[in-house]
C-alpha cells in the first residue's frame, strides 16, 4: 500500500495548486476563490523514485459553523487520520491568522509526521514574510510558490526522506490470496462477505454507508488460505455526506491496492452505473485482477435473452474490462456464491503466473512476423527480445529500436496475442516498450 500524504490548510492558500504541481496534471479546480475544492482529491505520485498517494482537501475552517465549511473540516480530519504524513499549508501573503494558529494546535495533536510550509513565497522580496510564523514555534519551514516551483525540490526531498517503506507489493503472507469487495453503496457487499462465511461478520443494513472502514477477514476454504476486505461504500464526489459515511473512497484504494482480486459488486437491478466503471478504473490502474459480480440477480424478471442482454451490455459500458470474467449471484439466497471460489482460484493462477523467457521470444517472433507493424519513415521495426518482469499483475517489457514509433493499436495487438497465446485472458497484462540501450 503506498505511503498517503494530505495536503490540508484553510481556504485559499493554494492546496489544489500544490497539488496539480506534485501530481503533474490539473486534477483539481483551481480559482481564485475560496472552498473551491470541496472533496477530497486523490492523485498517484513519485518522487525520487518514492511512490505515494496524494490527497487534497477542502479548507479547513477550525471555528466556521456553515455546513458546508464544517463538511470540509470533517474531510479534513478524515485526511489527517488516514495520511501518513502531513503538508499544512499557509499563504505568506495574508501572514499568521487565527485558523492557522487553530490548526497547528490540532496537529499537535497528532503523531503523524507534519510539515508546515509556507505558500506564495515568490522571491526573495517575500522571504520576509516567513518569520511571523515563527510564533508557532515550529523549528522548520518550508517557503515555496506552488505557483512557480520555487522551493518544491527542497521540500519534497525531505519528504521522501520520511515516507514509510511502500507497501503496496502484494506478496501474500501464508500463501493467502487477498479479495477486496468493492463497489457502490448497498449493492450487498456485506451480505456476499456474510454469506462466504456463513455468519455475520460484517453488518447489513438497507441503509448506504453502514460500513464505514474496510475490515479484513483472513480464512481457509479447501485448503486455500484466503483474507477477505469488505469494504466502504464509493459514492460519487457530489454525494460524500460526513453524517453518512466516516471513510469514502480512499478506504476502497486502500483495499484495491493491498488485493490481489477485486470483486466489484454490481445491482441488477440497477445494472452497470458509470460510478461502477469508475471504481473498475481504479483496480485497472493499480494492476489489481477484477471479477465483476452481478448481485441480486433472484430479483431480475428473466427470458431467454436476458442473461446475454445483461453482458452484452457490461461489456460494451466497460470496453477496457473486456478480460475480466462476470458471474450473476444472489447474496441473500447463496445462488452461485461458491462458483466465486473457482473464479478466484482461476483468476489468481493466470495473475501469477511466469512465461520461460524463450517460449517468449519464439511466439512473439511468430506474432510479429504475422502482423509486422507498419514501418515509420521507410524504415521497418527492429524488435530485439521480450522478457517478463513481473507478476501481479503480468508485466512485459519489449526492447526495440524505437519505442516511441509503436503505434498503441499495435500495442493492442500485441497484449491480445499474449493473453491468448499464453492464458491471461482474464487478468490484467501490462506491456512497456523499452529501447535497448536503456
Amino acid at each position: 500500500m503506498k505511503p498517503i500524504i494530505a495536503i490540508i490548510g484553510r481556504p485559499n492558500v493554494g492546496k489544489s495548486t500544490l497539488f496539480n504541481r506534485l501530481s503533474g496534471r490539473s486534477k483539481a479546480i483551481v480559482i481564485d476563490e475560496p472552498g473551491a475544492t470541496r472533496d477530497r482529491n486523490y492523485s498517484d505520485c513519485e518522487w525520487n523514485d518514492r511512490p505515494f498517494t496524494l490527497i487534497d482537501t477542502g479548507g479547513f475552517e477550525p471555528t466556521s459553523a456553515v455546513e458546508i465549511l464544517v463538511q470540509m473540516r470533517e474531510q479534513t480530519k478524515l485526511a489527517v487520520e488516514e495520511a501518513d504524513i502531513i503538508l499544512f499549508l499557509m499563504d505568506g501573503r495574508d501572514g499568521l491568522t487565527a485558523s492557522d494558529q487553530e490548526i497547528a494546535r490540532l496537529l499537535r495533536m497528532t503523531d503523524k509526521k507534519v510539515f508546515f510550509v509556507v505558500n506564495k513565497i515568490d522571491g526573495p522580496r517575500h522571504e520576509a514574510m516567513v518569520s511571523e510564523f515563527y510564533r508557532l514555534g515550529i523549528e522548520k519551514f518550508y517557503a515555496i510558490s506552488a505557483q512557480h516551483g520555487q522551493g518544491i525540490d527542497e521540500l519534497m526531498d525531505a519528504l521522501s526522506e520520511n515516507l514509510p517503506a511502500d507497501g503496496s507489493g502484494r506478496e501474500a503472507e501464508e500463501n493467502r490470496i487477498r479479495i477486496a469487495v468493492v463497489g457502490r453503496p448497498n449493492v450487498g457487499k456485506s451480505s456476499l462477505v456474510n454469506r462466504i462465511l456463513g455468519y455475520e461478520r460484517t453488518i447489513s443494513n438497507p441503509v448506504p454507508g453502514t460500513t464505514r472502514d474496510a475490515i479484513d477477514t483472513p480464512f481457509t476454504r479447501d485448503g486455500q488460505n484466503f483474507l477477505l476486505i469488505d469494504t466502504a461504500g464509493i459514492r460519487r464526489k457530489s454525494r460524500i455526506s460526513l453524517t453518512l459515511e466516516r471513510y469514502t473512497i480512499v478506504q476502497a484504494i486502500k483495499a484495491i491496492d493491498r488485493a490481489d482480486i477485486a470483486l466489484l459488486l454490481l445491482d441488477a437491478q440497477e445494472g452497470i452505473s458509470e460510478q461502477d466503471i469508475k471504481i473498475a478504473g481504479l483496480a485497472l490502474e493499480r494492476g489489481t485482477a477484477c471479477i465483476l459480480v452481478v448481485n441480486k440477480w433472484d430479483l431480475v424478471e428473466k427470458d431467454n435473452s436476458t442473461f446475454g442482454t445483461y453482458v452484452e451490455k457490461i461489456r460494451y459500458n466497460s470496453k477496457f474490462l473486456e478480460f475480466a470474467p462476470i458471474i450473476f449471484v444472489s447474496a441473500l439466497s447463496g445462488q452461485r456464491v461458491t462458483k466465486i471460489f473457482g473464479l478466484v482460484e482461476r483468476v489468481y493462477a493466470q495473475y501469477t503466473k511466469r512465461v520461460e523467457t524463450g517460449e517468449l521470444n519464439r511466439k512473439i517472433r511468430e506474432l510479429i512476423e504475422m502482423n509486422p507493424p507498419p514501418g515509420r519513415r521507410s524504415r521497418p521495426h527492429v524488435f530485439n527480445y521480450i522478457t517478463q518482469v513481473a507478476i501481479k499483475p503480468p508485466t512485459f517489457v519489449l526492447f526495440v529500436r524505437d519505442p516511441d514509433a509503436i503505434h498503441f493499436s499495435y500495442e493492442r495487438y500485441l497484449i491480445n496475442r499474449i493473453r491468448e497465446t499464453f492464458g491471461f485472458e482474464e487478468v490484467p497484462i501490462r506491456l512497456f516498450f523499452r529501447n535497448k540501450g536503456n
